[in-house]
Parts: structure tokens; sequence; C-alpha cells
């Protein structure tokens, strides 16, 4: 059997073990992904740097019993740094070009991990599809008509293509858990605080980003959760600490628990039958795990709470792009997309009193949802309201170009007169996936299980939110059903290596 094969059947545990016994080498196993990384290239165009040489050389001295010793691996062009590389951030903006790693990205490097790419995003990673101007259209292996979802489209695409089995990704509104379901991959939201962003940002978003990764196996997402987690001093905050290890929450039965499902679309939009019958799915495969299952409502969970978040967003990314132009030392308008320019002159309209309301509104009602499911081990909901769209499907023109028309003659004008126009555009961004930026807001895990596949051929996951700080609880329930669903075993069709 082929390396670029036995890369394409194994997850990183099965790889690594491998490595471990001396029956594949990490410079096979970085070479295989290479060539897989270019014969699938034109295809999926989820790469931004390509990083071969520097992988070849770190493949011939890595120590051979680290935990993921070898192991093929992309880090997203957005949120972290690793030395020399430029970080492009999906944008046309002078890229960044860091001379030191980020903590996470050492804690990758320390357990052997080897980077063979930075995977695409969109721009700022403020879209759900990636696709942008400086990067062109990332697509799905499972079919590249439509999207791999975003905004770690480019890691979830290199994943389910089998260039890498695991992947850095990062989700400030559904980042990592949008592309999971969109590509059939795990992928974990993790508590605020459990993954350091230092030392490049202490915090993004207000608290609301998150770094961990998409992975093909629940074992891997813990195991590599156990590699990286933890505060470094720079931290500001910290999750609880597990009460043992990831990887053993992922071995272990969970017991019979007792779960909720959350069906209803907060921004009372269309919600598709394939993403009905996804959650119905996980339901059964929830059931067939003995455990209790049922249906609640949350009805504060409403516009006006995912309102308060896009305006939170938009504050975020106006400070993000002042930021971006001191850089530089110059005006960027002309370097950003259309989508990009027209959510930062949103925040600029924002008062800090405003910005400030509105996140007591989130944080309080992030207390009462807390405290109302506390009594569940976990709540199932979906992460997209459709299948994976087709890409182009959410071009940025329209909404977008008609706000930013009305805002040439506005921008001196109170919000209150623009609301129906930001209602539009909030409408039209997040109609195709609603659900995550709640655990973003609340600041709990959330973990993205593919369950379903649409008669289209397509993947569609559901995702489970758990207590803060219980990511444990989540992995077991996790694993289970993986192993109930047998979906461990399924693959991309379109790229099976020959």
């Amino acid at each position: 059997m082929s390396v670029e094969r036995i890369l394409w059947e194994q997850d990183a545990t099965g790889l690594a073990e491998m490595v471990h016994k001396g029956e594949i080498s990490p410079a096979e196993l970085i070479e295989a992904a290479i060539t897989r990384a270019e014969a699938t290239r034109p295809e999926i165009n989820a790469i931004a740097e390509p990083l071969y040489d520097a992988a070849r050389s770190r493949a011939k001295t890595v120590d051979r019993e680290l935990p993921l010793a070898g192991i093929p691996f992309a880090i997203k062009d957005l949120g972290i740094v690793m030395k020399g590389v430029p970080v492009h951030g999906g944008s046309r903006i002078p890229a960044f070009t860091g001379d030191f790693n980020s903590v996470m990205t050492e804690r990758h490097l320390a357990a052997g991990l080897i980077p063979i790419a930075t995977s695409t995003s969109p721009e700022h990673g403020l879209r759900l599809m990636t696709e942008s101007a400086a990067f062109g259209i990332t697509r799905n292996p499972w079919n590249t008509a439509h999207t791999s979802g975003g905004s770690s489209g480019g890691a979830a695409a290199l994943v389910a293509a089998g260039v890498v089995p695991v992947a850095h990704a990062s989700d400030g509104g559904g980042s990592i858990r949008v592309p999971s379901a969109c590509t059939g991959l795990v992928g974990l939201k993790t508590s605020r605080g459990r993954v350091p962003l230092t030392p490049l940002v202490t915090e993004s978003w207000y608290g609301m980003v998150v770094d961990h990764a998409v992975t093909r196996s629940v074992r891997d997402c813990a195991l590599l959760l156990d590699l990286t987690h933890g505060p470094d001093p720079l931290s500001p905050y910290a999750a609880v600490p597990p009460r043992g290890t990831f990887a053993a929450a992922a071995a272990r039965d969970p017991g019979k628990l007792k779960l909720a499902v959350y069906r209803k679309s907060p921004l009372g939009l269309p919600i598709s039958n394939d993403t009905m019958t996804a959650l119905d799915t996980a339901m059964a495969l929830a059931r067939e795990g003995r455990h209790n299952v049922e249906e609640i409502d949350l009805p504060y969970i409403d516009r006006d709470f995912i309102a308060d978040f896009a305006r939170t967003v938009a504050s975020a990314v106006a400070g993000s792009l002042r930021g971006e132009a001191e850089r530089v030392g110059r005006s960027i308008s002309g370097d950003i997309e259309r989508a990009t320019r027209v959510l930062g002159r949103l925040g600029e309209m924002l008062s800090a009193g405003e910005v400030y309301a509105g996140l007591q509104r989130l944080h309080a009602t992030s207390r009462r949802l807390i405290s109302e499911t506390a009594q569940y081990d976990a709540v199932l909901m979906p992460i997209i309201a459709h299948p994976p769209l087709a890409c182009g499907a959410m071009d940025p023109k329209g909404a977008d170009e008609f706000i930013e028309n009305v805002l040439d003659k506005l921008h001196l004008t109170p919000l209150l007169k623009i609301k129906p126009l930001f209602g539009q555009l909030m409408d039209k961004s997040l109609w195709f996936t609603p659900w995550p930026s709640i655990q973003n807001v609340s600041g709990q895990p959330s973990i993205a299980l593919p369950v379903h596949v649409t008669d289209a051929g397509l993947p569609l996951g559901i995702q489970a939110a758990g207590r803060p700080g219980d990511e444990e609880t989540l992995l077991s329930l996790a694993a289970q059903m993986e192993k109930i669903s047998g979906w461990l075993d399924r693959r991309a069709p379109l790229m099976v290596p020959g």
C-alpha cells in the first residue's frame, strides 16, 4: 500500500503509532502529504502558503518518540503565527510576518506535528464560506461545486481531501464547526480560555474567538487538545482544568447522559429538511447510546441576541481595520473587500456605549443560558440551516452594495436610522448558520459531529454544546456517537487516491 493511501486511510493517532513502531518514517509521511497537496490543490484551492522545504527539513530531525511525531499538519492563515511565515488573513493587505512563534505553534511543534502549509481563510475570517479576492474559492472535497464552509474552510478541505489528518482552526462565530459540518469532520470549539492566543493577542472579539482544530476522528481531537491546552503567563483567563486527560475521556463510555435538543432558528428563518434529518439522526444515535433526550426551547436566543453579537463583531472589525492601517502605515480601503469594508463602517458608526450595552446584554443572556441548561450534559442543535452551499452562493454583492451606498449618505446619522439595513445584512450573512455564535458568546464548548449525508452526497453535521469547561463529556459522547454511526470509515468520494 502506498504511503499516500495510508495517509488517506489513517487518522493522526494511527499514523503516529506507525511512526513509533518504525513502520513508516516522518519523511515518508511528509513527502506523501506534499504529493497529495499538489495533486488536490487545483481542485480544492486550500493552501495559502506552501511550507514544503521547511517541512522536509523538520521531518529529518523530528524526535520520533513525540506523541504526534512526523504527522503532516496545516496552520490556518489567521490568528496564530509561525516564525518567518507570512500571515495574510485571507486579505490583500500586506501580510504580517512574525519573528516569533505563537504559544499554540510552539505546542504544535513540541507535539511533533510538521506544518506543510498554511490553509486558506476568507478575509479576516468574516465569512462562513472560504472565498476571498486574495486567494479565490476554496472548494469542498465531497463536491467541488460546493463550499467547504468558513472561516477554517481551507483547513477542513485539506483534512477532508486526505492531505493532512488534522489541521489548526479557529472559531469566532462557528468557524471550526461550520467547515466541519460541511466536510464530514470533527470540530471542537473549546471553552473560553482553554487554549491561549498569545503572544499575538490576549483575546480576540472580546473573548469570543477560540483556537483548536478540525480532525478526522474524535480521538485525534482529544489528543491534540491534551497537547495544546492550558494557559501561559500572558493568558488573561483560563478554563476550568480537566479532571483527567481528554484522550481518556474520548476512550471511555459516557454512561447514561441527559441530553436536550434545540431545533429552532434564532433568526426565525427557514431551516432545510436535510438539517432536520441530520438533527433527528443525531437524536437517534444518542438514544441508541442509551441517553435520555428531550426537546427544549430557548426563547431568549432570538434576533436581538444575534443582532447584539453581529454589532459586537462589527465593532471588533472596525478596531482591527484601524490596527491594520496603522501597521502598514497607509489607508487600506482599497485592499479590503466590500463585505469587510461595510462591516467595518457599521462598526465605526456604533458608539462605545452601545457596544458596551450590547456586551452586557449578551453576558446576561449567557448567564441565563448556562444556568437553565446546566441540568443537561449536552444540548444538541444544528450548525448549518442548509446543506453546504454552492460556491459563490453568498457573493457579498447585493445587500452589502445597497447598504454601503446608503451609508455614504448616512455616515453621520444615528445607528437607529439604519437598523432595517443592518437587519438585512445580518440575515444575509447569518441565514446559513445562525446557531454557532451562541457558544462563542457564552464561552461554552461545542463539538461538531458528522452524522448525515444528503441525497446529493454532501455531509451535514450537527453540534453538541456542553457546560463551560466540560469538553470531557462532549468528547466521550462524540466518540460513542462516532462509533455507533460508523462515520470514521467514510471519506470524500471525489478524493480517493489511486
